[in-house]
């Protein structure tokens, strides 16, 4: 009797530690699941996240393959053509004209700033002179700024809301006759016709 009542606690411990077992792989398999569940959330939230970012810069690439690379600027003397490079991206606006040492005649950059807004633009690293043509959404110029400092760090703003910035080497806007109330014609403003 007591060989089968030790055998009896001992099947029962056995028992009770396969049960555990169980329970274990169990909590252990619940707990599996539970981050699987939330890392397949992560991701889903990571791709969705990466999806926003695409969608919202799509209409930018899609706008810049099809800018023009040139611009026209109607002037009391007639219209003025000007072929230019685009800084579209933070990164393409944040380097500009820096470390040129010339610019071509009739040659520019037209900044798009998407939204009219106050702009502040600067000369840090830029070597050579410049005009700041700042354009309205419309494509109406709505300020001059001539002659800009090389080098300087002085901010050289929009004094009102703009879209856009073309900079053109000094002396440009005095050559061709460009003037506050001016239209410049380029597709970002829709005015190509």
């Amino acid at each position: 009797m007591g060989t089968r009542g030790q055998g009896s606690r001992t099947v029962s411990a056995a028992r009770f530690q396969s049960g555990a077992v169980l329970a274990a792989i169990g909590g252990y398999r619940t707990l599996m699941t539970n981050a699987l569940h939330l890392h397949a959330c992560r991701m889903l939230a990571l791709v969705a996240g990466l999806f926003l970012v695409l969608a919202a810069a799509a209409p930018l690439s899609v706008h810049a393959k099809d800018a023009d690379k040139s611009v026209v600027i109607m002037t009391q003397d007639g219209a003025q053509a000007f072929s230019v490079e685009l800084a579209l991206t933070s990164q393409q606006q944040a380097r500009g004209l820096m470390f040129r040492n010339s610019l071509p005649e009739r040659h520019g950059m037209l900044f798009d700033f998407g939204p009219e807004r106050e702009v502040s633009m600067w000369m840090k690293n830029t070597l050579i002179s410049l005009d700041m043509v700042f354009i309205n959404a419309d494509g109406t110029v709505h300020r001059v700024a001539r002659g800009t400092e090389p080098l300087s760090l002085d901010i050289v703003g929009s004094q009102g809301r703009v879209r856009a910035v073309l900079e053109l080497a000094a002396g440009s806007a005095e050559k061709y006759g460009i003037r506050k109330g001016d239209t410049v014609r380029h597709s970002i403003f829709g005015n190509t016709q």
